[in-house]
């Protein structure tokens, strides 16, 4: 009974829940084990707002353990860029401000994206693809581990096969992260995507990792004698 008369009562009867809520909150339990976020409060705020829109929420696909060869300190991860791909790489041309706000949702650091923007001179709508392949590049020691976890990342291959894209997205890329990078001559460039084709071409033309991180085959980026 309500200790104050002028209260309403109410009894296990009048209180409706729905049918599919538990379903719901059994899948944002799991989707938040998976996930890890750090800031759980924001993150269940972005996951139930990009639920309600019909989007893609920030959901990583598996439970993500540590490696111990990736840079921890920029806070993100390959299952991170996974989510923000899953979210924003449909679209190809994306506003910024949208970049910034999907990034915020999974607590990756204000620093970190701001010298992401500087490098890549983004502003306004910016291609997903370059600003998607600079993040990639945060997380290696060098433009071959950058272009290994693009095509990890983008391949429509199974987790654990030969994590293939077409060679035209692969040949765009790099040759963005090589201009980037400043110390990559055009004329290296060129040499090294027709070498690499001459394996595309027996690959239906696509590329996959073993086909640039192989002793034997052609380096990105050009070597330095000392």
């Amino acid at each position: 009974m309500p200790t104050n008369p002028d209260e309403p009562y109410y009894c296990s009867q009048q209180i409706n829940i729905p049918p599919s809520l538990p379903d719901i909150l059994k899948q944002f339990t799991k989707a938040a084990i998976r996930t890890q976020p750090k800031d759980v409060l924001a993150w269940s705020a972005a996951y139930f707002r990009a639920m309600s829109k019909g989007e893609t929420p920030p959901v990583k696909e598996r439970l993500e353990m540590p490696v111990a060869t990736q840079k921890t300190d920029t806070g993100l991860t390959p299952g991170l860029l996974r989510v923000l791909n899953k979210q924003l790489g449909p679209k190809k041309m994306v506003p910024l401000s949208v970049v910034e706000e999907k990034w915020q949702d999974v607590a990756l650091p204000k620093e970190q994206f701001d010298e992401i923007v500087r490098i890549g001179s983004f502003g306004g709508d910016v291609e997903w693809n370059k600003f998607f392949t600079l993040a990639c590049s945060a997380l290696g020691e060098n433009l071959t581990d950058a272009l290994k976890l693009v095509c990890e990342i983008l391949t429509a291959d199974p987790e654990g096969g030969p994590a293939r894209i077409p060679f035209p997205l692969f040949k765009e890329l790099y040759t963005y992260l090589a201009q980037i990078d400043g110390d990559i001559s055009q004329g290296h460039i060129d040499d090294t995507i027709s070498h690499l084709k001459y394996d595309v071409d027996k690959q239906d033309g696509y590329i996959q990792p073993r086909n640039f991180l192989s002793p034997d085959g052609p380096k990105l980026s050009m070597q330095t004698t000392s």
